[in-house]
């Protein structure tokens, strides 16, 4: 029997008869595009899938797939069910992370949802100081674009997210780490006269190495060369600010990234320097409202604030 002129609704309508196995044995056929590769995802037999299929249709009252040159191809009905039962299994996918990452949670183990420059050498630096002390205590580490964070604390990915300038959301609650700036990474001899800070007017311009998905940072250069009246030209725009300081070394080329990462890439025959005007952020790390750090995560957060105010307070 075929469903074909059915409006959406009473597609849906059709849909809620549907048992949830029911539901995951058509999914995985839709997705794997035969019986038997769905029942070796599904780790069931064949008939298994074939029988459970057969029922959801004569459920339904319409076909879900035909047999076309000995391939099963989806009905128009099948696509419309698929575009809901996906979110349903997107939702399900969810759910069952955070199921997993909640017993997983546990004092002694602390897990780190970090921005990548950061977890370039700042936060590795903090936790090999603090396992010294505290040896048996694991982490687990994610690194995140800004984006990214606040869904890896609220599935319970993470216990704790370490990033610039984060986020406000109402499930979640912020604390100061430290402040940073934004400065500006060239081979030696690309600016002339440069004094303990370069003018941010001297990018002007000039062929620049860009960074997209910083988050807020991202929008402290973009406001400042807006509100100085300053062009310049991105040559390349990249992920991460460390991809941006590797790149611009081996192009001699000039990049505006986070000075923890200019720290760590510092290398003979480039240098940077900070802004003037100061181009400032913050580090904080952020955890859900409900759920503070663990007395074992404060003691690292501790050595995480002592570390980064050790390397500012390193000059290049």
């Amino acid at each position: 029997m075929s469903a074909k002129g059915t409006g959406p609704q009473l597609l849906l309508e059709y849909s809620r008869g549907m048992r949830f196995r029911q539901i995951e044995v058509f999914h995985a056929v839709y997705t794997h595009g035969s019986i038997s590769a769905a029942a070796r995802a599904l780790g069931v037999s064949q008939p298994s899938v074939s029988k459970t299929l057969r029922h959801a249709e004569d459920g339904l009252g319409f076909s879900l797939f035909q047999l076309a040159r000995g391939r099963l191809v989806p009905t128009d009905e099948a696509h419309a069910l698929m575009h809901e039962a996906g979110d349903i299994f997107d939702r399900i996918t969810s759910l069952q992370h955070t199921a997993r990452n909640l017993s997983q949670a546990g004092g002694g183990h602390i897990r780190l949802g970090i921005v990548p420059s950061l977890a370039l050498d700042v936060v590795p630096q903090a936790m090999a100081q603090f396992r010294r002390e505290w040896p048996r205590v694991t982490f687990e580490v994610h690194t995140h674009h800004h984006d990214d964070l606040v869904q890896s604390l609220i599935e319970r990915e993470t216990d704790i997210a370490i990033a610039y300038t984060p986020p406000r959301h109402p499930r979640l609650t912020r604390s100061l780490l430290a402040e940073g700036e934004l400065v500006v990474f060239f081979p030696d001899g690309a600016f002339a006269d440069a004094g303990p800070r370069l003018a941010l007017d001297q990018l002007a311009d000039r062929d620049v190495i860009g960074v997209a998905a910083t988050g807020p940072i991202g929008d402290v250069l973009t406001r400042a060369a807006r509100d100085r009246g300053i062009t310049y030209r991105e040559s390349v725009l990249v992920q991460t600010f460390f991809i941006a300081a590797r790149l611009a070394q081996l192009e001699g080329g000039v990049t505006v990234i986070d000075e923890f990462t200019a720290r760590a890439w510092q290398s003979p025959g480039y240098r940077w320097l900070p802004t003037d005007p100061p181009l400032g952020f913050t580090v904080s790390y952020v955890t859900l409202e409900d759920r503070p750090p663990s007395k074992i995560a404060r003691q690292f957060l501790r050595t995480l604030e002592d570390t980064l105010e050790g390397i500012r307070a390193d000059h290049p």
